[in-house]
């Protein structure tokens, strides 16, 4: 792979979990060792040499402004009883030292990475196992599947909007019962604006507009500081 990506980012989170969870039961060193192995073998699957100019490391930090805007269920309210891995935090400190990670404040990794990502444009390489990613309208690739993927804007709208639909059990937010991948892609397969997404997931909701807002202000990955989430205007009364 070329370095064609003006700037790779790098979704640090997964990669720390990953080590740490994989030396649970050896020692401190080995743990290092297995942080740096594993963003080195991914940064060379995408850079033809590791360059720190031409990537960005992102580690989530303290404070989640959605933890204000849950109010159906409490966000990660099912994360509370999951203990980390012993390492985790040592790990995430070799990881700012010597890899010049970036730590959110009051939001998520993924949120700098939105934002940066919106920056940068087709320019841009997110590198992530994580699915809530393609909301972005940009490049992508998945260490784990070893695949790239780009994703067009309306693509990006069309995963946020079926979030919507479907919830995200791994952060407590619910969806629709019943509504999986597979039906939530039915249900916005003839529409490509984003006011008709919306009413769509605002007809599945059977107009419960408070739920599908909430739901999507959890859901979206900032593009800008301190966005957000509105739903588009000159829809449902909305001036």
């Amino acid at each position: 792979m070329s370095t064609k990506y003006k700037q790779v980012l790098v979704d640090g989170d997964t990669f720390a979990y990953r080590a740490a969870f994989s030396c649970e039961d050896t020692t401190l060193g080995d743990a290092i060792d297995k942080i740096d192995e594993l963003l080195e073998d991914t940064l060379n699957e995408v850079l033809w040499e590791i360059d720190d100019k031409l990537y960005q490391i992102f580690l989530t930090g303290k404070g989640n402004f959605r933890h204000d805007i849950a109010i159906t269920h409490e966000y990660k309210g099912n994360r509370k009883s999951v203990e980390k891995p012993k390492y985790l935090h040592k790990i995430r400190q070799h990881m700012i030292k010597n890899w010049k990670a970036i730590v959110s404040k009051g939001e998520e990794a993924d949120d700098l990475i939105g934002i940066w990502s919106t920056g940068y444009g087709p320019e841009a390489l997110v590198v992530s196992v994580d699915k809530d990613m393609l909301q972005l309208p940009c490049n992508h690739y998945n260490p784990s599947k070893r695949k790239y993927k780009t994703v067009s804007e309306l693509e990006g709208n069309k995963f946020f909007y079926s979030q919507i639909l479907t919830g995200d059990k791994a952060d407590n937010i619910i969806g629709l019962y019943g509504i999986g991948p597979v039906k939530s892609k039915r249900i916005l397969e003839d529409y490509s604006s984003e006011e008709d997404l919306y009413e769509a997931c605002l007809r599945s909701y059977g107009g419960e507009e408070d739920r599908v807002i909430e739901n999507g202000k959890l859901l979206w990955l900032r593009r800008h500081e301190g966005q957000v989430w509105e739903p588009p205007k000159c829809v449902s009364g909305q001036d």
